[in-house]
């Protein structure tokens, strides 16, 4: 033979890797985007045991926008009579 046996296994064991290494080198595309999947887990949460927790924060989160919007208003209006 003009091989030996260990060089076959080394052979073997190199193609082998290859064709592993090609087929793990193939990444599937996800199926949903992280936003609408954190979407619809908030939405699955809201109905959920912890309904009640995910409504609080959410009517806390608008509450703090609808401040912030009438706190921005106003120093809107204290600069235009400061003019």
């Amino acid at each position: 033979m003009i091989f030996s046996r260990g060089s076959l296994e080394v052979a073997a064991a190199l193609a082998a890797a290859a064709v592993f290494a090609s087929g793990c080198s193939k990444q599937e595309a996800p199926k949903v985007d992280a936003a609408t999947e954190r979407q619809q887990a908030h939405d699955r949460a809201a109905k959920d045991a912890f309904g009640a927790q995910v409504q609080a924060v959410d009517k806390a989160k608008a509450m703090q926008d609808d401040l912030n919007k009438k706190a921005q208003d106003n120093l809107d209006k204290a600069d235009a009579m400061s003019k």
